[in-house]
């Protein structure tokens, strides 16, 4: 598909043009915009619609700042929608991700723990998170609290895998995680749910969307509270790794949660939008330095989208977020650790040229810290100016992209893409890319007490890649072959006892992945086969990099089936199966973590048009596993859910 037939009144579908579009085709029953290369998510399907098996036609914006189609991004996407998490009874964001091809998680001992997302076998801190547009995560600690999002507040999610560093800066590395709460809806909706589960686990949610008087508007809440499982299993005398405490116990989370979406079109064509998340969550956890904590998240963005002339869109995003948190060991104050983070964008996307379009931005970023901890800098600024030029000739299609960053703490930093597509025929397409990206050092990792190191380089990579997406049968196969190589690793340096660019990588995988439909049953597969080695020489020299999996596997089947003769509404089942190889959990490769397999069964009963209950088994087979040496993982486990959709 060109950019031509997507044309509305001389231009691409993008931006306000998008939205007017889709609404008026009723492809989408919300709203689809970019904004600002900031997304702005869609309430796809209605209560009790399953969605089309064809993923080709979802209109996604990470990869390249513009909204395009699954079917022409030249980036490798995963979009998971609302419907597949109610579908698949989705419990969390972490669990949302783990079948996302080239993807692991780690996690240290069940709901509300820590969770590490490895992308392409890149580190933990290499991915860039955004809600609705806006960056999130600790500046100290480099990485997002995935826990302090409900999944029942999210209504879409999108994962770029690959650099993006091109078009978004520091962290986007290994790839982009997009997670887009609920939006405003045309027509007015409500939807609540109580739930039930092991380890005493209760959960609720409600919240309601439509629009009046030409306003937008959407509010979530949700709450859970769980008793937990021991989250740590070595004790003191243990060494390397763990939380080096014995502390034998439950480990419990509760976290309440708000989330909230305005917007409104003015008669002159501009578009106002705002969007508003806010957690509280206490967590108990086993350590020795502290094993409870009390945290405080929220995420304000506001956007407004505007179009000067026919070929001009033009969008300006703010947005404000906090990541605070206060830490306890049995029950005494230990320590404070306080981020804030504010950020502003401008995008111009420009349609001079028929099926081209040229992007032109730039992005602000500051950085404050603060808390108990005294750091030598407790703010940082950033500006990135980033340019981009897509254009289709034919079957052709050629995307190039550069930005240059300019960092308060390690000065200039130049990042480019490019990107080419080839359509073979209707039904099949050959992609070839190559990337740079770079990481900026954390706060901890350049200014904590004792343990920083104000001399770090950014950490910087070179990823190349090669891509067929083909339709073959009713199914949609993918196959992704990469490399990337990655410099000045930032690890820790017993030789100066503290953090150092030391280390290098190499990187190579390939992800294949099929989604169809066959005599009823829908079905959806991908396996991950990963070399992650360690290059940085020396005695760890060869070794494969901490907790990367080198192959994963998913397969989810699901089978609608009907009313059962009964005349009693509507039945569904489905499942999952999810095997990880084993992996180490150390740079030595001495300490190792077996290879596991779980299966998930779930059951769901639409009792009538609103009301309905769904069924999940967890782990079936009680499968003992870890992702992270000493810490346990949740054995077989139960959840009986009532919910209402309007």
């Amino acid at each position: 598909m060109t950019f031509e037939n997507r044309l509305i009144t001389g231009r691409s579908l993008t931006g306000a043009a998008l939205v007017a579009a889709l609404m008026a085709a009723g492809a989408l029953p919300g709203q689809a915009q970019q904004i600002g290369g900031q997304q702005v998510g869609a309430q796809q399907v209605a209560a009790g619609e399953r969605a089309a098996v064809s993923t080709s036609d979802e209109v996604i914006v990470t990869a390249s700042r513009i909204a395009e189609t699954a079917d022409e991004t030249l980036a490798p996407v995963s979009v998971i929608t609302r419907e597949e998490i109610e579908r698949r009874q989705i419990r969390s964001v972490p669990d949302a991700l783990r079948r996302v091809p080239g993807l692991t998680l780690t996690n240290n001992g069940g709901v509300g723990k820590a969770t590490s997302v490895f992308l392409r076998g890149a580190e933990s801190d290499h991915v860039l998170v955004l809600i609705n547009g806006v960056k999130v995560g600790s500046a100290t600690l480099g990485t997002f609290n995935f826990e302090s999002l409900s999944i029942d507040d999210v209504e879409r999610i999108e994962v770029v895998r690959g650099p993006r560093s091109h078009l978004y800066g520091s962290e986007a590395l290994g790839g982009i995680i997009q997670i887009f709460t609920r939006k405003p809806t045309e027509t007015t909706r409500a939807h609540a749910s109580v739930g039930y589960g092991s380890n005493d686990t209760m959960e609720g949610t409600a919240g309601f969307s439509g629009r009046a008087s030409g306003i937008g508007f959407s509010a979530s809440t949700n709450y859970i509270r769980t008793d937990g499982i021991n989250s740590c299993g070595n004790g003191t005398t243990v060494p390397g790794g763990g939380c080096f405490a014995n502390q034998p116990d439950k480990d419990g989370f509760e976290r309440s949660s708000v989330t909230g979406a305005l917007d409104y079109a003015f008669s002159n064509g501009i578009k106002m939008e705002a969007t508003g998340l806010y957690a509280t969550s206490e967590n108990e956890y086993d350590g020795s330095t502290s094993n409870e904590s009390e945290a405080v998240n929220y995420v304000l963005g506001l956007r407004a989208l505007a179009s000067p002339t026919d070929f001009w869109d033009v969008t300006v995003a703010a947005g404000h977020t906090v990541d605070d948190a206060d830490n306890f060991l049995d029950g005494t104050y230990e320590s404070t650790f306080e981020t804030e983070r504010n950020s502003l964008s401008l995008q111009n996307d420009l349609y001079l040229l028929e099926d081209q379009v040229t992007t032109l931005g730039a992005d602000f970023q500051r950085d404050l810290v603060g808390g108990s901890t005294d750091y030598v800098e407790d703010s940082r600024d950033n500006t990135g100016v980033f340019a981009q030029h897509r254009a289709e000739f034919g079957r052709h299609t050629v995307q190039l992209s550069g930005r240059v960053d300019e960092n308060e703490q390690f000065g200039g930093h130049l990042t480019g893409g490019a990107a080419y597509g080839y359509r073979i025929t209707d039904n099949l397409r050959a992609t070839a890319s190559y990337g740079t990206a770079f990481k900026a050092p954390s706060f901890n990792d350049l200014y904590y007490p004792g343990f920083g190191n104000e001399d770090l380089e950014p950490e910087r990579s070179e990823s190349a890649e090669i891509g067929l997406a083909a339709k073959v049968g009713g199914f949609e196969l993918g196959a992704n072959l990469f490399h990337t190589e990655i410099d000045d690793l930032i690890a820790y340096d017993s030789s100066i006892f503290a953090p150092a660019n030391v280390d290098k990588a190499r990187i190579t995988g390939l992800e294949l992945t099929a989604s169809g439909e066959v005599a009823g049953f829908l079905l959806s597969a991908g396996a991950t086969f990963l070399d992650p080695v360690n290059a940085s020489g020396g005695a760890n020299d060869g070794n494969q990099l901490p907790r990367r999996a080198e192959q994963v596997y998913t397969l989810s089947v699901d089978r609608e089936l009907g009313g059962l003769g009964l005349g009693l509404g509507e039945f569904a089942v489905g499942g999952d199966v999810h095997h990880e190889s084993e992996r180490y959990d150390n740079l030595a490769n001495t300490t190792k973590l077996d290879a596991y397999t779980t299966l998930d069964l779930r059951a769901s009963w639409e009792a009538t048009e609103n009301w309905g209950v769904d069924v999940k088994l967890s782990n079936l087979f009680d499968e003992d596993y870890k992702t992270a040496a000493y810490y346990n993982q949740q054995g077989r486990a139960f959840f009986l859910r009532l919910t209402y959709r309007r």
